[in-house]
Order: structure tokens, then sequence, then C-alpha cells
């Protein structure tokens, strides 16, 4: 695949307890399968050539034999030799006989890997048969050479620079310190387990909470293949619960009893980005003992199946969507309850166009005066109708104020601009940015002016998206003394007041659905008749893409040439190719030309994993070259 995208499959073959002939033919089939869906690394249960619940067969060495002569067909199939496979088997080294972790790649064995930590309490009865493995690699003979064996092992790819792989088997992801900790710590990106979970009520939430936490912890991509039909039900049963996780996220699971190939695909480029970032990942040396395999796997250029989401800054979770808006409107809120504390403000100014921006920090204020105990009507909201103001959007300031209960002022600028343009010789008929900006600065200093006669404190309005774009005024709306939406971006902005909307129901909640129906503008051009004449998605590009390439640009530091690949891959069916290039190269070149306004940029909270305070997660230079992405961007 492409820009560190690996497909990767997590397998449960149908199989027979201790008929190795026919587990080896089911293994087959689902690597035939895999294959044809372009998986390059594949993963199957513990022990799945003979059977997890064996028992005292394991003790027979027709069955491992057996075992064994089902490895070597795997290892012929044609098909394996383009992947790399991990397959379970019982294998006797010396006097003790292990559970291993077979890894499979070119048409040979390339190593065993023993389980490190055996269970032996309640159901499990491990160390009845098997003997753990803590030790130092060594080697062993198998199939006429020398075979690594041994917990220290990576497999690193010869073809994908960030994929190093790593296996540990079912019990060692319980325990207080799984070996995937050192193999992540030793450079392993992606970890795969081979277990055999039998289910009980409730395991599955639990086996899915441990899965998702120790990717999170080990910043890897884990692959956990689970056994299921077709173990002895004697006493336990197995569901086949596989899993593909990333950092936390699970990406792909397998339905409960059913067997089959779980497929998805891990970005290992995000992976070794996000080790980088975390400068903490690495500060403890690497474990000592480590040896490195190379492989090489082949999987064809299938087109991605993971979810791209539209909207990255917007929560997924269905379900929780309201607590979501609730959480971060609170931080919002908590954020300016303490400013208003410390500076002692009496109360809170902030200008009120009946746009998204305005509403959401008339939302987050009235949270902050909630919180302090304090009467809303220390909320000082201000209309300022000027040139391009519609009776639209002065209508729904005014009813916004009302029905949350703040002071409401309106203060026309018309005559306050005209007579600036007088004073600077300027032209109102010239509709240039020296007309547009006065209007934006006027607006501002009408409302340190207001906030300086009540004693009060001027909220921001300006939002992540306009900030990476530039689309502010500088020393207009892009000052303030504390912006509350400094880190919201224009996507969680509407998915914010439409939670409110929903919540508060009643005028509060129809004048906030009326704000969300209309257009983006900030209103620095007359309209023709009533209707806004300037459309900030016209002119910059659908809030949507952009904020798609900042979190992916920002968080992440993807090429362009990724990002657009992901835009295909998100939004294929409602743009077309050429338009997500234009908003992408418009993207890049607004982003590093407007960097000085973010670098002098008023205090505001942050409320998500990306944000562009100077003081805190974004330093840029402000005259840095935007050369080397724009001739990406411009070739694609």
């Amino acid at each position: 695949m492409r820009f560190g995208f690996v497909k990767v499959a997590a397998a449960t073959p149908r199989i027979r307890v201790a008929d190795t002939e026919y587990n080896a033919q089911s293994v087959v089939a689902c690597i035939e399968k895999a294959h044809g869906a372009g998986a390059e690394i594949l993963v199957f249960p513990e022990l799945c050539l003979c059977g997890y619940t064996c028992g005292d067969l394991f003790g027979q060495d027709v069955l491992l034999e057996g075992a064994l002569r089902a490895l070597r067909r795997v290892c012929d199939c044609p098909q394996a030799k383009d992947m790399l496979v991990f397959v379970g088997l019982p294998l006797k080294v010396g006097d003790a006989l292990y559970n291993c972790a077979a890894a499979l790649a070119g048409g040979k064995v390339l190593a065993f890997i023993p389980k490190s930590y055996l269970p032996n309490y309640a159901e499990f009865y491990e160390r009845r048969n098997f003997r753990p493995y803590r030790g130092e690699n060594i080697r062993i003979p198998f199939g006429g050479e020398e075979v690594l064996f041994g917990n220290k092992v990576l497999f690193r790819s010869q073809t994908e620079a960030d994929l190093t792989v790593a296996a540990e088997l079912c019990e060692d992801v319980w325990v207080p310190a799984p070996p995937s900790v050192a193999h992540a710590q030793a450079g392993a990106t992606v970890i795969v387990n081979l277990s055999a979970s039998d289910e009980t009520a409730g395991k599955a939430e639990y086996r899915r909470l441990l899965v998702r936490a120790q990717s999170a912890k080990t910043v890897s991509a884990y692959i956990y293949a689970d056994a299921g039909e077709g173990e002895s039900t004697t006493d336990m049963v197995f569901s086949g619960h596989n899993m593909i996780c990333e950092n936390g996220e699970m990406l792909a699971e397998s339905r409960l009893f059913e067997n089959g190939v779980t497929l998805s695909e891990v970005d290992v480029q995000k992976l070794a980005f996000e080790r980088r970032r975390i400068n903490t990942f690495c500060d403890a040396a690497p474990p000592a003992g480590y040896e490195t395999v190379p492989f090489a796997a082949h999987g064809k250029d299938a087109p991605l199946t993971r979810k791209v989401a539209r909207l990255p800054f917007v929560p997924q979770e269905e379900g929780a969507l309201g607590e979501r808006a609730g959480l971060i409107l609170s931080i919002q809120a908590e954020g300016l309850k303490k400013r208003l504390e410390h500076t002692r403000a009496q109360s809170a100014v902030i200008g009120i166009s009946g746009g998204l921006d305005s509403a959401l920090a008339l939302l987050v204020s009235v949270r902050a005066f909630d919180a302090l105990g304090r009467d809303r009507k220390g909320i000082v909201a201000v209309t300022m109708p000027c040139f391009g103001t519609t009776g639209k959007t002065y209508q729904n300031s005014l009813r916004l104020m009302r029905e949350l209960g703040v002071t409401a002022r309106t203060v026309p600028i018309s005559d306050s601009v005209r007579r600036h343009f007088a004073d600077i010789g300027h032209d109102e008929s010239v509709h240039n940015a020296a007309y547009e900006n006065a209007q934006a600065r006027m607006r501002t200093m009408v409302l340190m002016d207001i906030a300086n006669d009540v004693g009060g404190l001027v909220v921001g309005t300006g939002d992540l998206s306009e900030l990476a774009l530039g689309w502010a005024t500088y020393n207009g709306d892009h000052m303030s003394m504390y912006g509350v939406n400094a880190s919201v971006p224009k996507t969680l902005v509407k998915f914010l007041i439409r939670c409110e909307a929903a919540r508060l129901g009643g005028g509060a909640g129809e004048v906030l659905t009326d704000i969300l129906n209309t257009e983006i503008s900030p209103e620095l051009l007359p309209p023709a008749g009533d209707d806004i004449a300037q459309k900030t998605e016209e002119l910059v590009g659908p809030y949507e893409l952009h904020d798609f390439y900042l979190y992916h640009a920002v968080r992440y530091g993807f090429p362009p040439a990724k990002v657009y690949y992901l835009a295909q891959a998100a939004f294929g069916g409602d743009h077309p190719p050429e338009t997500l290039k234009k908003w992408l190269v418009s993207f890049y070149r607004r982003f590093f030309a407007q960097q000085f306004k973010r670098s002098c940029l008023p205090d505001g909270v942050k409320v998500g994993s990306v944000a562009l305070s100077p003081r805190g997660d974004w330093r840029m230079p402000s005259d840095a070259s935007a050369a080397l992405w724009l001739e990406q961007a411009e070739k694609l």
C-alpha cells in the first residue's frame, strides 16, 4: 500500500481438535482469502495448528509431529510467501515443550516466539504441559537451518521504513508488564497477539479495553487473533474475538462466534510520527538482547477499508455526543471563569454578529457566569450593524441576547466608519481591504472601549479554522482579552451549537438553529437586498475541507500527498479531485503566509489535540517558506 498504510489481518479458522491436517487446510484457506484482500501481515490464534484444548495430548509425539507437518504445509502455501504470517503450535526444544508463535515469510520459518507467561488459574492449566520462556534468544535446528527462538525478536520490513513487528501470546498481554512494552521500546510499531481467550459473560468488554489500552500505551498497532469454533467445548467456549487497534482506536473487530478473517489497514507512518512527538516515549534506554529479522511482504495496492472521518475534530462516538459537547463547553467556560476571577473583571463584553462564532462565545460566557454565581446581566453583548449587516443576522443577534438573559446593546458603527474613511482619505465606493478591515477594527475598538467603561473583559470569538487560514483582521476580530474559541475549529463550532440548541430547546434552540442555517460571513460588504453578499466558503473554501487538512497536516505532520489521499477517501463522493487539490494548495499557501497573526494571539484555552497557540502547541517562524509543501501539493 502507500503512505505508511499496511494491510493487516487477524484470522480465526474453523479447526478440529488434534486434527493437524484439517487445521492446516483451514489455515491455508484463510491465507488465500487474506492474500486476495491484499494483506501483508496475517495473525492466527494460539496453538491453532492442533487446537488450544488438546489437554494431555500435547504430551504425545504423534500430535507434535503432526503440528510440524502442518507448519511445513503452511510454509509451502504460495500466498503465504508474500506475507508475514504468525501461526500457533506446540514446539519441543530440548527436553521442554513450548507454546509458540511461528513467524513465516518467503516460504520459510523466520523465528519461533515462545509464550512468556503461562496461566495456571481458574480454567487454565498451561503449566501442566508447557514451560514459560523469558530467557535470551537462542537458535534451534529446523528444516535444515538454524532458526531463531526467543521472545526478543523484531521483524523489520524491507519495503516499509516504519514497519517493525513483534509478537506476544495471549496471557502475555494480561500481565502487569507485558512483553509488548519492551517490544515497542525496542522499535516495534506493530504488535501481534496469538490468543485463545475463552468467552465468559462480560469478558469481551474487558478484553476489548485491554487491547485498546495496550495499543495506546505502546503507541502501536495491535493485532489480536482469538481461537473460535472448533475448539473443544468440554469446559469452555471460544468466540473468535479478533481485533485490530491503532494507538487506542479500534479499527476493526469481528463479531463474536463467527470464524473468519478480520481486515484493516494500520498507519505505521502516523505511529512513528506520534512516537517522535511524544518525547517521553524514547526516554528509557532500549531493552537489550533484541535481534532483528528482515522480511519482505508484497501486498497489492488495495483501497482503504478503514473509515477516514470527514470531520476529524467532531466526536464520532454515537450515544455520547451530548456529553462530549458539554465537556468541551465546560473546558471553554472554565478557562474564561478563571480569567474573569483573576482580572477581577466586573463584566464580559462580546460582539454578537448573528453568526456561529459569536453565538458560541456567548454560550460559553453564560456558562462561566453561571459557574461564578453571577447575574447574566453582567455579560454585555453588543451588536454593531454596519454596511454589510442583514436584517436576519441583526434580528438573530437580538433574539439570542434576549433568550439568554444578557445585557443587550446596539451600537451602529456606519457613521463612525465613514468619518474614519474621511480621515484617511478612503473612497467609500472602493470596496477593498481597507473598506472591510476598517469595519472589523472599529468593532474591536468599540468593544475594548465599552469594556474599559464597564470594568469588563473583551471575550474573543474567532475560531481555530480562521486562525489557520488567517481569515481575521489583524488587530480587529483577531484581538481580544481572552479567546474562548481559539482552539475550536469551525466544524466543531457547528457541532457544539447544534448540541446546545437541542439541549436548551425553546426560543434559544430556535434562534441557534437559525444561526446554524445562515451563510457564514463577516458581513463587511453591502448585501444584495437582504441576502448576504460575502460568503466565506466561496472565498476561502469549504470549512469541512480546511478543517480536514488542518487536522492531518498539523496533528500528524502528514505531507500534502498523504493529506490529499486521505481526503479522496473521505470526500471522494462529494468533492472531485480537482476541487480537493485546489483548496489543499490554498490551505498550505494561507497557513504559511498567515503565521504572523498566530504569533501574537490573545490567551485562549485548548480543548482538543490541535491548537495553534504560540505559547503552547505550535511554534513556527512567521517567515517560513511554504515552497516544499506547495511544490508537492501542486504536482498532485
